[in-house]
C-alpha cells in the first residue's frame, strides 16, 4: 500500500443540459476528477462523487453522480427521475470527488473541493395552444374599414420560448370578409353592410412555434350596426291633439342615440309656445266677470278700462286691438293715449286696503320687440296707473310703474304727513314683451304681488325721504301720471300735462277695495288650462330631475343615465283641461345639451322643432225646447198683476258636457274651476220681434232678487232683455221660466212675438233661436161692448210711432195660421158703423130693414172686391187650436147657425153680435179675438 498524499481535483463550475423526460445530464466541461497520486493503486484512483444541495433546493434528492472510470476519474451526473421543464427550468447544486484512500477499505480517503453544477432542463413540445376565450364578440358600425375589430388570444403551456409562443393564427372558415394577423388581431377586408348581413360568425385557430395546432378552435361573432348618427331618434314633427283627450304623451317613441359616446350629464328643454293663444295660453273663454265668478272672487271690483259707452266715455279715445279671447285690449303709446278716470269712479276705490289686477304686455302690438327693448334696455320709467284719492279727509297717493325689468309701487299713505314708501321687484316678466297677469294686494304696510299666479316678494323696500308732496286733488290716470296742473282764475279751465307714459297693452284693469283675494282665487284667475306636464313622477329614475315653470310652457329634464333619460322623455305630456280648447298650432322645441368626460369630442345636438295642432273641438249643440210656437191666454191674464210666464216649460239641453272636477270643489274661498260645472251658459237674450216694448202698456217682469242671489247680471231695455254670467243650464232654465209678460189694462192686441236664444263661451257657441207667438184671447162680451170697440178702433187707427209694428206684429206669415190685422180692422170698422146706423134709425124699423137688405147686398159686393169671399168668411169659434187649453166647449155647431142668423135676420139686431174673422188657406185652426 502507498501513502495518499494529494486531494482529487475537479473543475470549479459545470454547465449541464438535460432533456425533458430524460435523466442524463450533459456537462460542459465533462466531469473528470484528477489525483496527483496516480498511478498509485487506491491513492491515485477516484472512488466516487458526492452531490450536495444547492441554493435552489436541488441536490442529492434529484441528482446523483457516478464514476465511469476510477483510473481516469471520469464521471456522470444524472437525475434520479425525469425532469419537467414546466415545473422547474434550472437546477443548481455542488459536487465533490473523493479518492480510494490507502487501501481497499478507503482508509485515509481525501476529498476534492466543491464544484458548482448548473443544469438547464431543455423543453419538449408536449403542449398545444389553448384560446383564452372560447367565444369572441364585437359590434361595429357599417360602411367602414377598421384596423382592429377584435383580438383573439391563445396560450401554450410549454416552458421554452420556442414551444410556448404562438407563432401564428388562422381563420379556418372560408369566404369571410375578415383577416387575422400573427398577434390575433381581426379586421375586415371590406366595408360591412348591415342590410346584406347583420351578423358574421367564423372560426379561428392558433399554432405554436413547434407547429402544434390549438386543442380547440375559437368562435368569433361580429355584429354589424347600422351607421350611427348621434341625436334624437323617433322625433315626430306634427302632433295632433283632440280636445277632451286630457293628457297625451308628446314623445312616446323618442330616444337619444349617443353612438357609444360616454356622457355624464344630459339636459333637455321642452318649450311649448302659446303666447299667440289669447293672453299667453288657453284659458276659460268666458268674460272676465264670469271668470271671476267661477273662481269665487269677491265681488265689488271696479273696471277702470271698461268698454266705451256714453256712461264710460273715458276709454273712447284709446285705440283697441282684437283679441282671440274676446277681451278688450287697449293700446298705449306713451304720450297721447291716456285714460283719465272720472272722480266719481275714483272715489269708489279709495282706502289703504285694495286689490289691483291687470293684464299687461309691454312693447305695443308687435309680437317681437326690437332688440334694444327686449331685455331691460328701456331706461325711461313708464307709469301704468297713477292715483290720488280722498279717504276720510286724507289724501293717499300710489302709482304702479315699470322701469326696465323692474316693477315698482310708490305708495304714500298720507300726502300731507307720512313719507312715501317704494316697493321694488326685479322681474323678467315685465320686460319680455309677453302677456302677464299682475295682481297687487295692498294692506299697508303689507304688499303682496302675484305674477301669473306666483307670489313674488319685494326685492327692495325703502323710504324715499322728504320729497315734494303731491297736490291734494283727487284724480286717477291710467297710462301715465300727471305733471303740472294749470287752473284758470275762475277755476273753469283745468289742463293736465302727463309724464312717464306707458308703452304697451293693457286689459282687464280692475280695482276692488277691501280685503285682498285669497291665493287660490288668484291662481284660478290666471290658471292656464293647457301646458306641459310629466306623466308619473314615481317612475322617474334615480338621478333624474324635472322642472316645470309656473305657466307650464317650459319643462326641463336633467340626468346622467341614457336609459333613465330616454324613459323620462317619453313621460313628457301635453294637457288641456278645456273641453272646447282653442284650436290652432302651438310651436314646439326640444333643445339638448350634453356634457362628456372629453369636452373636446363631446357631441353637439341640433335643436328640434315641431308643432302641436289642437284640432277643432266638436261644437256643443245647445237646444232650447219645451216652448210651443204659440202661447194663447185670455187678455185678462196678461193684464193681471203677475202677468203670464212666457217660457214655463222651457228645457235647455246640450249634446256635450264638461267632466266634473271634484278636486276643485275644496278650493279656498269656494272657488270652482270651470270644469266643476256640468255645463255652463254665459248669456241668454229675450227679444221682442217687430216694434220694441212700449213701457206705457207692456213690460217683461223678472225676479231681480233671484238674479242677484245667483250672481247674474241683467240688461233690461225696450229692445231686449239680456241675462249674463257663467252659470249652469238648470239655473238659466229657472230664471227664464220666471220671465213674465204683463199688459196694461185695455192694451191687449191680437198677437206679440218674442225670440229667445242662449250662448256660452263668451258667445263662441250659440243655441237655436226659439220664437214664441203670444196670442191674446178676447171675450165675446168685451168685443161687443162699444167702448171696447172704440178703444180697439183707436188702437188700430192710431198705431205706435215705431215703424216695426207692421212687420213684427200686424203682418203674419200666411203659413202660420195667424189672423190678418188689416182685415180685422176693416171688419171692426164696418161693425161699429153698422151699430151706429142701427141706433139712429131704430125708430124707422121697417124702413131700416129695407135699407139693410139693400146694404147687405151692396156690402157683399164691396167685401167681395176687397177680401175675396173664398178667403174670408164669418164663423163662430175659429180658435179650435186653443179650445182644450182654454176650456172652451168644442160643440159650436148651434152657435155657428145662430151667428149666421144674426147677420141675415133683421129681427135679432139687438142681440150680442159676434164678429169672427177666418183666414182661409191655412192648416191650423183659426184664432178668436
Amino acid at each position: 500500500f502507498s501513502a495518499n498524499k494529494h486531494k482529487p481535483w475537479i473543475e470549479t463550475e459545470y454547465q449541464g443540459i438535460v432533456m425533458e423526460n430524460d435523466n442524463t445530464v450533459l456537462l460542459n466541461p465533462p466531469l473528470f476528477a484528477l489525483d496527483k497520486d496516480a498511478p498509485l493503486h487506491y491513492a491515485g484512483e477516484i472512488c466516487g462523487f458526492k452531490v450536495h444541495n444547492g441554493p435552489g433546493g436541488s441536490g442529492s434528492a434529484q441528482f446523483e453522480a457516478v464514476v465511469l472510470d476510477r483510473s481516469t476519474g471520469e464521471g456522470l451526473v444524472r437525475s434520479k427521475e425525469p425532469l419537467d421543464c414546466e415545473s422547474q427550468k434550472e437546477h443548481s447544486f455542488t459536487i465533490q470527488a473523493y479518492d480510494c484512500g490507502e487501501g481497499p477499505d478507503g482508509t485515509n480517503s481525501k476529498k476534492s473541493h466543491k464544484a458548482t453544477v448548473h443544469v438547464r432542463v431543455n423543453d419538449v413540445n408536449e403542449f398545444s395552444p389553448v384560446f383564452v376565450e372560447r367565444r369572441y364578440e364585437a359590434s361595429v358600425p357599417e360602411g367602414r374599414l377598421f384596423d382592429r375589430i377584435v383580438r383573439v388570444e391563445a396560450v401554450d403551456a410549454d416552458c421554452s420560448p420556442q414551444y410556448s409562443q404562438i407563432c401564428f393564427y388562422d381563420i379556418i372558415t372560408p369566404n369571410v370578409p375578415f383577416t387575422i394577423d400573427n398577434d390575433g388581431n381581426i379586421k375586415n377586408t371590406e366595408p360591412l353592410d348591415s342590410k346584406r348581413q347583420r351578423v358574421h360568425s367564423f372560426w379561428v385557430t392558433a399554432f405554436d412555434c413547434g407547429k402544434n395546432r390549438a386543442q380547440a378552435d375559437a368562435q368569433v361573432t361580429v355584429t354589424v350596426k347600422p351607421s350611427c348618427k348621434p341625436g334624437w331618434i323617433g322625433w315626430t314633427k306634427r302632433i295632433e291633439y283632440t280636445p277632451g283627450s286630457g293628457s297625451i304623451p308628446l314623445f312616446p317613441n323618442l330616444h337619444l342615440e349617443t353612438c357609444e359616446e360616454t356622457v355624464w350629464n344630459i339636459q333637455a328643454t321642452v318649450e311649448l309656445q302659446t303666447g299667440h293663444i289669447g293672453k299667453g295660453c288657453d284659458r276659460d273663454s268666458y268674460s272676465d266677470r264670469s271668470v271671476r265668478r267661477i273662481c269665487g272672487a269677491v265681488r265689488g271690483e271696479v273696471d277702470l278700462l271698461p268698454p266705451p259707452s256714453p256712461a264710460t266715455n273715458w276709454t273712447a279715445a284709446l285705440p283697441t286691438l282684437p283679441s282671440s279671447d274676446s277681451s278688450l285690449v287697449f293700446s298705449f303709446n306713451g304720450s297721447t293715449h291716456v285714460a283719465v278716470v272720472p272722480d266719481s269712479v275714483a272715489s269708489a276705490v279709495s282706502g289703504d286696503h285694495f286689490t289691483l289686477q291687470l293684464w299687461m304686455r309691454r312693447g305695443g302690438a308687435s309680437t317681437q320687440p326690437p332688440a334694444s327693448q327686449a331685455r331691460g334696455t328701456r331706461k325711461e320709467e313708464e307709469t301704468i296707473i297713477c292715483s290720488t284719492v280722498k279717504n276720510d279727509d286724507l289724501y293717499s297717493h300710489y302709482s304702479l310703474s315699470v322701469h326696465g325689468c323692474r316693477l315698482s309701487l310708490f305708495y304714500w299713505p298720507d300726502v300731507s304727513a307720512a313719507r312715501p314708501v317704494k316697493f321694488l321687484w326685479k322681474l323678467e316678466q315685465v320686460c319680455d314683451s309677453e302677456w302677464h297677469h299682475l295682481s297687487l294686494s295692498v294692506q299697508f304696510p303689507s304688499v303682496t304681488l302675484y305674477v301669473d299666479g306666483v307670489t313674488f316678494d319685494p326685492a327692495l323696500i325703502h323710504d324715499n325721504g322728504a320729497i315734494p308732496n303731491p297736490a291734494p286733488h283727487q284724480r286717477l290716470v291710467i297710462g301715465a301720471c300727471w305733471g303740472n296742473l294749470t287752473i284758470s282764475h275762475n277755476n273753469s279751465d283745468t289742463q293736465l300735462s302727463f309724464v312717464s307714459g306707458y308703452k304697451g297693452l293693457l286689459s282687464g284693469v280692475t280695482v276692488r277695495p277691501g280685503n285682498v283675494e285669497p291665493h287660490s282665487v288668484v291662481e284660478c284667475l290666471y290658471a292656464c288650462r293647457e301646458g306641459l306636464d310629466f306623466g308619473d313622477l314615481e317612475t322617474l329614475g334615480s338621478g333624474m330631475k324635472v322642472h316645470v315653470n309656473p305657466s307650464q310652457s317650459v319643462l326641463v329634464l336633467e340626468g346622467d343615465d341614457i336609459e333613465s333619460f330616454n324613459r323620462a322623455v317619453q313621460q313628457v305630456t301635453y294637457r288641456n283641461s278645456l273641453r272646447f280648447a282653442t284650436p290652432g298650432v302651438r310651436p314646439l322645441k326640444l333643445t339638448t345639451s350634453l356634457r362628456c368626460f372629453s369636452e373636446e369630442s363631446c357631441l353637439s345636438l341640433r335643436q328640434l322643432e315641431g308643432y302641436l295642432v289642437v284640432l277643432q273641438p266638436d261644437a256643443p249643440q245647445i237646444s232650447l225646447s219645451g216652448v210651443g210656437p204659440h202661447l194663447a191666454r185670455p187678455a185678462a191674464e196678461f193684464e193681471g198683476l203677475q202677468g203670464v210666464p212666457l217660457f214655463p216649460e222651457l228645457r235647455i239641453v246640450c249634446s256635450l258636457s264638461h267632466a266634473v272636477n271634484t278636486a276643485a270643489q275644496g278650493m279656498e274661498g269656494g272657488a270652482l274651476m270651470s270644469d266643476a260645472v256640468a255645463h255652463t251658459l254665459d248669456g241668454c237674450e229675450v227679444q221682442p220681434l217687430g216694434e220694441e216694448l212700449n213701457p206705457e202698456r207692456e213690460e217683461l217682469l223678472i225676479d231681480m232678487e233671484a238674479l242677484k242671489e245667483r250672481g247674474l247680471d241683467i240688461i233690461n231695455t225696450t229692445a231686449y232683455i239680456a241675462i249674463t254670467g257663467a252659470e249652469s243650464m238648470s239655473v238659466y232654465e229657472d230664471v227664464l221660466r220666471s220671465i213674465r209678460y204683463r199688459l196694461a189694462k185695455g192694451s191687449a192686441r191680437f198677437e206679440r212675438r218674442f225670440r229667445l236664444s242662449c250662448s256660452e263661451m263668451n258667445g263662441r257657441y250659440t243655441s237655436n233661436e226659439l220664437t214664441l207667438e203670444v196670442n191674446f184671447l178676447h171675450s165675446l162680451d168685451s168685443l161687443y161692448h162699444p167702448s171696447h170697440l172704440l178703444a180697439s178702433q183707436q188702437q188700430f187707427l192710431h198705431p205706435s210711432h215705431h215703424t216695426g209694428e207692421l212687420s213684427g206684429h200686424t203682418l203674419p206669415n200666411p203659413h202660420r195660421n195667424s189672423v190678418v190685422p188689416g182685415a180685422a180692422t176693416v171688419i171692426i170698422m164696418v161693425c161699429v158703423g153698422f151699430l151706429v146706423v142701427m141706433v139712429i134709425l131704430g125708430v124707422f124699423r121697417i124702413r131700416s130693414i129695407h135699407r139693410r137688405g139693400e146694404g147687405a147686398r151692396g156690402g157683399g159686393k164691396e167685401g167681395s172686391n176687397q177680401w175675396d169671399d173664398s178667403a174670408l168668411t164669418i164663423i163662430v169659434n175659429p180658435m179650435e187650436t186653443y179650445e182644450n187649453r182654454m176650456g172652451i166647449a168644442t160643440d159650436m155647431e148651434g152657435e155657428c147657425d145662430d151667428e149666421e142668423e144674426v147677420v141675415d135676420s133683421p129681427d135679432d139686431t139687438s142681440d150680442d153680435q159676434r164678429i169672427i174673422i177666418k183666414k182661409e188657406g191655412r192648416d191650423s185652426a183659426p184664432r178668436r179675438y
